[in-house]
C-alpha cells in the first residue's frame, strides 16, 4: 500500500480496489476446475446462486451480484408497499434485510458460461449486472421463467438468446439436461411483480410464469435447485418421478407475520420426499433477517437419524462440492494451504522458523 497517496484515493478508488471481496480467485478455481466423467462439481455463490460444472458442461443458476438495504432512511409507506417483506407482513417500515455475505465471484471477469438459469422474478435470484457481464463475455443463453425472460429482454438481452421454460421442458447444455419442474414458492405468487396489483380484485398470476425449480441431470448425477420453494407435498411426487442425489434448500429464519424461509424440519421432510441422498441448506447466509445457524439442522437431522435415509452437508459460500466425492463430508472447511505447509528444506533447521 505503500505506493498509495490518499491524494489519488477516493470512493470509487476504494471500491475498485477492494470489490468484489474475493476478486477474482474463484473465477480462476471455476475456470481451472478440470472435472472428471462421472463426477460433477458445484461452488455456491451466496444466497442461492450455484456454477455447476462437469467434464464439459458449465453453467450457473440463480446468479446474482446485488446488495440488499443500504440506509436506515426509511421511504414512505407508498413506496414500499410493494417491497416484498412488507407485502407479506403489513408493516409500515422496510425490513433490515442487510447482505450478509461476500461477493465470492466477479461476474465481469466470467470468461465462459454455456448458460445462466434463473428459477423466479424476485430480485435476489438474478440481476442486471450478472446479465450484462454474461451477455457481453459469454456466449451463454439465458434460461427461466416467462416474467424472467421478459425482464432480460427488457434489459437489452438478445431475445434469440433467451430460452422461456415452464415445467416440464428441459434445454440440454452439452452432456447435461436441465430439466424444469414445478416450484412451490408460495411467496412469488404475493409479491411483485406487477407492481401495485390489488390482488384481492385480480386473480393471483400463474405461478409457472413467475417461477420454476430445476433438476440439474449430469454424467455424474443430479441436483434438484428448489429456488425458494417452501415445503409442499409436490416434493413427494417429484421425487418418485426422478432420481436426485443432492437437493438443495432455501432454509432460513422467519420474522413474525413471516413464513418465507423453509424451517428446519421442513427442510428435512424435503429432502426426505424427494428421496435425496444429500441435503444441502442454502439462502440461510443472506439476509439478517432471515439469518439462522445451521446446527439446528445437524441436531435435527442427528436426532432423527434412524429415519434420515439423506447426508447433510453444511455448504460455506464460495466453497467447492464434488459429487459424490464428498457427500459424506458433513461440513465444508475453507481450504488453510496445508499442502503448502510443509515443504522438503532438508538445509534450514527447523528452529529457524521459531
Amino acid at each position: 500500500m505503500a505506493e498509495l497517496n490518499i491524494k489519488d484515493i477516493d470512493r470509487n478508488r476504494w471500491l475498485q480496489d477492494n470489490f468484489p471481496e474475493w476478486g477474482t480467485w474463484l473465477n480462476e478455481e471455476i475456470e481451472q476446475e478440470k472435472v472428471p466423467k462421472g463426477k460433477f462439481t458445484m461452488w455456491w455463490l451466496a444466497c442461492t446462486g450455484i456454477w455447476v460444472k462437469t467434464a464439459e458442461a458449465s453453467l450457473a443458476i440463480d446468479y446474482w451480484a446485488q446488495r440488499g438495504r443500504h440506509t436506515k432512511t426509511e421511504k414512505p409507506y407508498a413506496q414500499i408497499k410493494d417491497d416484498q417483506m412488507t407485502r407479506m407482513t403489513g408493516a409500515r417500515v422496510l425490513p433490515p434485510y442487510l447482505r450478509c455475505s461476500p461477493h465470492v465471484l466477479d461476474p465481469f471477469a466470467i470468461t465462459h458460461m454455456d448458460a445462466l438459469f434463473a428459477t423466479h422474478i424476485h430480485g435476489d435470484h438474478f440481476c442486471p449486472y450478472v446479465a450484462a457481464a454474461v451477455a457481453k463475455n459469454t456466449k451463454a443463453k439465458f434460461v427461466g421463467p416467462q416474467l424472467v425472460c421478459e425482464t432480460w429482454k427488457g434489459w437489452g438481452i438478445p431475445e434469440e438468446r433467451i430460452v422461456t421454460v415452464k415445467p416440464g421442458d428441459s434445454v440440454k447444455v452439452k452432456d447435461t439436461e436441465v430439466l424444469a419442474v414445478d416450484s412451490f414458492d408460495r411467496t412469488v405468487l404475493i409479491t411483485p411483480p406487477p407492481y401495485g396489483a390489488d390482488f384481492k380484485k385480480d386473480p393471483l398470476p400463474p405461478m409457472d410464469e413467475r417461477a420454476v425449480n430445476y433438476i440439474v441431470k449430469t454424467p455424474g448425477g443430479s441436483v434438484y435447485h428448489s429456488g425458494d420453494s417452501h415445503y409442499s407435498n409436490g416434493f413427494y411426487v417429484q421425487g418418485r418421478d426422478h432420481d436426485i442425489d443432492v437437493v438443495l434448500v432455501s432454509f432460513g429464519e422467519n420474522g413474525i407475520g413471516i413464513q418465507d424461509k423453509v424451517t428446519a424440519s421442513d427442510t428435512l421432510r424435503i429432502a426426505q420426499n424427494l428421496r435425496a441422498k444429500v441435503l444441502i441448506p442454502f439462502h440461510y447466509d443472506m439476509w439478517s433477517m432471515q439469518s439462522v445457524d445451521p446446527n439446528e439442522l445437524e441436531l435435527l437431522h442427528h436426532f432423527n437419524r434412524h429415519s434420515m435415509k439423506f447426508k447433510l452437508f453444511i455448504w460455506k459460500v464460495g466453497g467447492k462440492f464434488t459429487y459424490p466425492d464428498d457427500k459424506d463430508k458433513g461440513r465444508y472447511n475453507y481450504p488453510k494451504g496445508e499442502e503448502n505447509f510443509y515443504v522438503d528444506e532438508p538445509n534450514i533447521p527447523f528452529k529457524a522458523f521459531l
